[in-house]
């Protein structure tokens, strides 16, 4: 038998003990019985209150073990995140001082080149200026020994790739150079561009912006030069953008002189991107 409260019992033994018949019981007795009532309604609906606020406690309890454990885990990403972030500085700062480096040694070879004037011997000299006469597009300095290609005749908009019409004055070029005492020469491509940025997507997947078109654009006639028998060896490649403009980039005339490929004819002691063949270790 299952028990009962104290508030049952009483309410059982009033009940028990009213009159039976048509005698009422006293008024006291009634109110009795009626408070007796009232408290049991209300001790269930505290019992009631009671079991949802602890049911209330253990959901926010679990919701509590939730959100900390949520939070570990946004902590522990956030560390890693830093982590990353903090490397990939350091990689920039070390990209940022190789890009330097670079920049230095390009300029000293300029700065030589300009010193010490053209390195070419007399007669790839005048090849090279029958060459200029001949190819309206190829431009030739006999004190400096610099060759300039406007770009727009050696490549397309937003291109890499050299058209055909530009081959047989490359070719030439690499057959001068292939000559006589031309043949101790290095040389060094560096190309160049506008000042606009790249917006057609087709071209951007390609060269995402003018640096990557700028060294791109080199590479290609480098490795065009040595298609014609240049030999690598004795070439450099090099691309600076939008950052050596010759002229304004006010209008369309300036911006198509600003898009060019120099080709710079080195002695043959000078060092290309960096590097002195004397001072490799021999084992």
């Amino acid at each position: 038998m299952t028990a009962k409260s104290p508030t049952l019992l009483a309410l059982a033994v009033l009940v028990a003990a009213a009159p039976i018949g048509c005698h009422a019981p006293p008024p006291n007795l009634r109110n009795a019985q009626w408070q007796a009532m009232r408290l049991h309604q209300q001790n269930t609906v505290i019992a009631r209150e009671r079991d949802a606020a602890a049911t209330q406690l253990a959901t926010m309890s679990e919701q509590n073990a939730q959100l900390a454990s949520r939070n570990a885990e946004l902590e522990h990403r956030a560390a890693k995140l830093e982590s990353d972030v903090d490397v990939a500085h350091r990689r920039l700062n070390n990209l940022a001082s190789e890009r330097s480096k670079l920049h230095d040694r390009y300029v000293g070879l300029l700065k030589r080149v300009n010193e010490k004037g053209n390195p070419l011997p007399g007669d790839a000299t005048r090849r090279f200026e029958d060459l200029a006469r001949r190819y309206p597009e190829f431009e030739f300095d006999p004190s400096t020994g610099v060759s300039k290609f406007h770009a727009d005749v050696l490549f397309r908009s937003g291109s890499a790739v050299v058209r055909k019409h530009a081959h047989p004055v490359l070719k030439e070029f690499a057959e001068i150079m292939n000559d006589g005492k031309a043949r101790d020469l290095k040389i060094l491509v560096v190309g160049h561009t506008d000042d606009e940025d790249i917006l057609k997507p087709v071209v951007k997947a390609k060269h995402p912006t003018n640096w990557h078109l700028s060294t791109n654009r080199a590479d290609s006639v480098v490795l065009l030069l040595n298609q014609f028998g240049l030999n690598e060896t004795r070439m450099g490649a090099a691309g600076y953008s939008m950052f050596q403009p010759v002229s304004t980039n006010d209008d369309e005339a300036g911006r198509q002189r600003n898009r060019r490929v120099e080709i710079y004819v080195l002695a043959p002691d000078a060092v290309v991107a960096g590097w002195d063949p004397q001072h490799v270790e021999r084992r």
